[in-house]
């Protein structure tokens, strides 16, 4: 990057890149967070150039930098989340920088962060998983009932959607590993599908028999292939490309205003779901940890005080001295 480098054409140096570029290729890390760890590296070389009037470096930038950072920060009123999410970044990064001998310490190492708010996961209740697993074929129904005779919409988009929606509730994947699961992939005697998740670890996640019909109904309609290395979810009926993770985005906002959910929750919500449904109802939080890929207990155990609170509630809704 070249120091004298007005702000807004500012881009990442070669080191930042190449560890953008690590985090994609041998990390297998999903299109959301390349985004946002690019998008912090981004801005915090925009604020040492406007401290310092050029790029940092990164083997020699000190802990009060990130001082002065993390007030700069607080001072546009950044929420805890949000600020913790680009010290993460730069956490990551320097562990990175450092394992290949660009820089010998982490000036991020033993800074006092805000704490982070304590938020628990938003799902969707379980009473209401049914409308919306529903909605991508009444959506398709209700277009065939306003169309011209010879001029019905194609039903594949929408059993492709219905499918997904089954699985995504089914398995708890992210959205990262529906979208790039492959047929070879899916175990359909066993009903079994092996994510590849974070880092490029692989898992064994089992699903249930709506998934599988819903999942065979869609590939009879669109006669997918079967074979290798073809996407399970097509972007379009006539080719091969997978379905992107945007797509399925906009698509889950339209079904959730059709079942009259929430519009705003996204596909990480149905794996909050998943996972809270399956402690409702006396599953193993452990075994809960193993399906979801988290590697540690404690990203897991945030489930149990969604479960717990939903239980208070039933408490002081039922009984008579609550």
């Amino acid at each position: 990057m070249d120091d004298n480098a007005k702000p807004g054409t500012i881009e990442l140096d070669s080191l930042a890149g190449a560890f953008v570029r690590h985090l994609a290729v041998e990390r297998n890390a999903s299109p959301h967070t390349l985004r946002n760890y690019r998008d912090a590296l981004l801005e915090f070389t925009r604020r040492h150039h406007e401290l310092h009037g050029r790029a940092p470096r990164w083997d020699s930038v000190t802990r009060d930098d990130l001082r002065l950072y993390l007030r700069r920060l607080g001072r546009a009123e950044l929420g805890r989340a949000s600020i913790a999410l680009r010290f993460s970044a730069l956490r990551t990064f320097y562990r990175w920088l450092m394992r290949e001998g660009h820089a010998g310490s982490s000036p991020v190492r033993g800074l006092s962060m805000p704490k982070p708010e304590k938020r628990l996961p938003r799902f969707v209740p379980e009473t209401d998983v049914p409308r919306l697993l529903a909605a991508p074929m009444a959506d398709w129904k209700r277009r065939q009932d306003q169309s011209k005779p010879g001029k019905e919409p194609d039903a594949s988009p929408f059993l492709r959607d219905a499918a997904m929606l089954e699985l995504f509730y089914s398995s708890g994947l992210r959205i990262s590993e529906i979208c790039g699961l492959t047929f070879e992939r899916v175990d359909l005697a066993d009903r079994v599908v092996r994510a590849l998740g974070k880092g490029r670890k692989e898992r064994d996640v089992p699903f249930g028999r709506p998934a599988l019909d819903a999942l065979e109904r869609y590939w009879g309609a669109v006669g997918h292939p079967r074979a290798s290395g073809v996407p399970v979810f097509l972007a379009h009926r006539d080719g091969l490309d997978p379905v992107g993770p945007r797509d399925v985005q906009r698509r889950l906002k339209q079904y959730l205003e059709i079942a009259g959910l929430d519009p705003s929750l996204t596909p990480h919500k149905l794996r909050h779901s998943f996972a809270t449904h399956l402690l409702d109802h006396g599953a193993d939080l452990r075994a809960v940890q193993e399906l979801l890929g988290h590697a540690h207990l404690k990203t897991t155990e945030v489930y149990t005080h969604v479960s717990i609170a939903r239980l208070k509630q039933v408490y002081d809704d039922s009984h008579p001295r609550a």
